[in-house]
C-alpha cells in the first residue's frame, strides 16, 4: 500500500469520527459513541496488510476498523444513526457493526470476546482448506479477560492463523494500564509460546510492516502473533465524558499524548498538493455520506423484533 493510500485511510477515519461526534451532539446519533480519534494508524496499518478475504473482529471502539476494512462510510454513518440503510439495517449501531461480505465479522461490546470469535473463524477456514487469516482488535483492558487468554491458548496450541492486535491506549475506561495489568502485556502473550512485539501504534507504516510479517507467518502455517500497538486516545472513552468532564488525565498528559498525531505523521510523507487533494476527496465523500444517512428512513417500529433470531427457513 502506498503512502497516500495509508494517509487516505487515517484521514477518512479521523474525519468520520469527528463528524460522528458532531451528530452525537446534534442528537442524530442517539446514545453516544466511543471515538477512535488518535488510534487511526492501527486500523489503517493492520487492515492494509490483509487480503480482501481475510477477516477481522472489532471492539466497542470499532468504527476505524470497519472503515479500514473497506466499509462504505455512508452505510456506516447510517448505521450509527439507526437508519434502515445502515450496514445492519440500523440494528447494530455503534458497537455491533458488521459486514460479512468484507470480512468484518462484527464489532463486539463485550470486552475480550472478539479474540475468541477471530480464533474460531480462522480455525474454521483452515479446516475448509482456505488460507484465510483473522486479525482481532482489543484494548489493554481485555488483557485481564479469561476468554481472551483462552483464545491465546487455543490459537498457540493449534497454530491457528490469527493476529492478535492489542491497542494499548493506556486506559481501560479510566483505569491506567499500570494499575490493572501485572507484568507486561507482551509477556502474557509470550507465555503461550507465540511471538509478541511492541509496535509504535501512532505510525501507520510501522503498524503495516509489523502486521505484514505477522500475516505472512500465519498464512504459512506457523501460527499466531501478538502485536501490542502503543497508542493514545485523543478524545473521551465515550462521548458521555463531554458532559461529565471526568478528570482522570492531566492537561500535560493530554498535550503529550496528542503530540504524535497519526494523521500528521502520515500526512507529512505526502507532497502538500497531494495531501490537500486527498483531504478534499474525504470531505466530499463524507458530505455525501451525511446526506445519505440523514435522508434514510428509520426502521419501521412494527419490524422491531426482526433479525433477533436466525431464520428457520432452509437456505438453498
Amino acid at each position: 500500500m502506498t503512502a497516500d493510500q495509508l494517509y487516505r485511510t487515517v484521514r477518512l477515519i479521523r474525519r468520520f469520527e469527528e463528524r460522528a461526534i458532531g451528530f452525537v451532539r446534534s442528537g442524530e446519533i442517539v446514545g453516544g459513541i466511543h471515538p477512535y480519534v488518535g488510534q487511526e494508524a492501527i486500523a489503517a496499518g493492520v487492515c492494509a496488510a490483509l487480503r480482501p478475504d481475510d477477516v477481522i473482529t472489532s471492539t466497542h471502539r470499532g468504527h476505524g476498523h470497519v472503515l479500514a476494512k473497506g466499509a462504505d462510510p455512508a452505510r456506516m454513518l447510517a448505521e450509527l444513526m439507526g437508519r434502515e440503510s445502515g450496514l445492519n439495517k440500523g440494528r447494530g449501531g455503534s458497537m455491533h457493526a458488521a459486514d460479512f461480505g468484507l470480512g468484518v465479522l462484527g464489532a463486539n461490546a463485550i470486552v475480550g470476546a472478539a479474540g475468541s470469535i477471530a480464533t474460531g473463524a480462522a480455525w474454521a477456514y483452515r479446516r475448509q482448506g482456505r488460507d484465510v487469516v483473522a486479525a482481532s482488535f482489543f484494548g489493554d483492558g481485555a488483557m485481564n479477560e479469561g476468554m481472551l487468554l483462552e483464545a491465546f491458548n487455543l490459537a498457540a496450541l493449534w497454530q491457528v492463523p490469527v493476529v492478535f492486535v492489542c491497542e494499548n491506549n493506556g486506559y481501560a475506561t479510566t483505569m491506567p494500564v499500570q494499575s490493572a495489568v501485572a507484568g507486561s502485556i507482551t509477556g502474557r502473550a509470550r507465555a503461550f509460546g507465540m511471538p509478541a512485539f511492541t509496535v509504535d501504534g501512532q505510525d501507520p507504516e510501522k503498524v503495516l510492516a509489523a502486521t505484514s510479517a505477522a500475516v505472512a507467518r500465519a498464512r504459512s502455517g506457523r501460527g499466531p502473533t501478538f502485536l501490542e500497538c502503543t497508542t493514545y486516545r485523543f478524545d473521551a472513552h465515550h462521548t458521555f465524558e463531554h458532559r461529565t468532564r471526568l478528570n482522570y488525565r492531566s492537561t500535560e498528559e493530554l498535550s503529550t499524548g496528542r503530540s504524535r498525531d497519526p494523521v500528521e505523521i502520515q500526512g507529512a510523507r505526502l507532497a502538500a498538493e497531494l495531501r490537500a487533494a486527498v483531504d478534499a476527496e474525504i470531505e466530499a465523500l463524507l458530505d455525501a455520506a451525511a446526506g445519505f444517512a440523514l435522508g434514510s428512513a428509520h426502521p419501521d417500529p412494527a419490524a422491531a423484533l426482526e433479525f433477533l433470531y436466525a431464520s428457520p427457513e432452509v437456505q438453498r
